[in-house]
């Protein structure tokens, strides 16, 4: 060694002091930081300010539907659930666990679904069409019924999947099994208006005689309710309201043909307050406004003397030109008889 080089290593010696005393006692910051960590997330959820939740990976043939689910499970369709099985494939699993709750005493099932029928059936359909390792993801709650009927209300409450009709049919079995039929307590359980629980209960309450004129009672949503609400009153147009929609539902079953739920509608409201067809003109300078099904003004007649019949076309009043020209129909009928 050089001698430049052997007093370097000389002074660089010189400041390490290899005694025992000198040596300080050393702790793995990595283990200490776990432990803390540990320790930490114990306080937690000995305080609840953490919930563990239990999620597992089960077969979805051990599972069945809750029976306040809010979802027709007979419904769903590889249609429907199309999305949703696209994406769990091209995952490779599924991503959100369904919310469950265990059973006991049933040799059958192992579980019922509160939330997640969509993807128990997306699952199911999976494994029966070449992808037998897909497992169902669940997250194992013990709950009781109404919150368990909150929680769903909630989950599915933004999905556009779920229809008006389902959601209202659930609210209105809701209303007399949680809450004893108290309007009022079930909106403040929901934190929603009682005018917008209103709306779903409307709709849940139409009766059987009247949905029965639509293909798919289904499609039904909550503005349609106050178009055929308005129609059940007083008894005399609620009766024409029920013969046309069974006549309707006939048709429909002879021909094989389903019309829109908006001609649906427009037909029952024809029947229930029929345009004249005979009598004199209006001689009176009142106005008469002349609405398409959903109550949107199409045409006004004016007035009708000897001379004529002067109406008014109101294109701004957010009518089709189909129904203006099926008013205008309805205008020459009764004003101008064929002769």
């Amino acid at each position: 060694m050089s001698r430049k080089n052997s007093g370097f290593a000389a002074d660089l010696a010189a400041g390490i002091d290899l005694t025992e005393e000198s040596a300080a006692p050393r702790r793995s910051s990595i283990a200490s930081n776990v432990l803390t960590g540990r320790s930490n997330r114990l306080a937690d959820l000995a305080s609840g300010a953490i919930v563990s939740r239990t999620h597992e990976l089960v077969d979805p043939a051990r599972c069945r539907m809750w029976s306040g689910h809010n979802r027709d499970y007979a419904l769903l369709t590889e249609e429907r659930c199309a999305d949703l099985i696209e994406s769990i494939k091209a995952q490779g699993r599924q991503e959100i666990p369904a919310i469950v709750r265990r059973l006991s005493g049933d040799d059958g099932y192992d579980f019922e679904v509160i939330c997640g029928a969509r993807r128990h059936w997306s699952i199911s359909w999976l494994r029966a069409h070449n992808y037998p390792d897909f497992k169902f993801l669940v997250d194992v709650r013990e709950i009781g019924d109404e919150e368990a009927f909150r929680l769903a209300d909630l989950e599915n409450r933004a999905r556009d999947d779920l229809t008006d009709f389902e959601r209202a049919k659930d609210y209105l079995r809701a209303l007399t099994a949680y809450y004893e039929g108290r309007q009022k307590t079930m909106a403040e359980r929901l934190k929603v208006s009682e005018s917008w629980l209103t709306r779903y209960l409307d709709l849940a309450r139409l009766p059987g005689e009247l949905t029965i004129a639509f293909a798919n009672p289904q499609e039904l949503g909550i503005r349609n309710a106050i178009a055929l609400k308005a129609l059940l009153k007083p008894e005399d147009r609620r009766e024409r309201a029920f013969q046309e929609a069974a006549r309707l539902a006939a048709e429909r079953e002879r021909t094989g043909q389903s019309p829109s739920v908006l001609e649906v509608i427009k037909a029952l409201s024809l029947a229930v307050d029929p345009p004249k067809k005979s009598g004199s003109p209006k001689k009176s300078g009142k106005a008469e406004t002349v609405a398409n099904a959903v109550g949107q003004p199409v045409l006004r007649i004016e007035g009708a003397d000897r001379k004529g019949v002067r109406i008014t076309l109101l294109n701004k009043g957010g009518a089709t030109r189909q129904e203006a020209e099926e008013a205008i129909r309805g205008v020459l009928d009764q004003h101008w008889p064929v002769a």
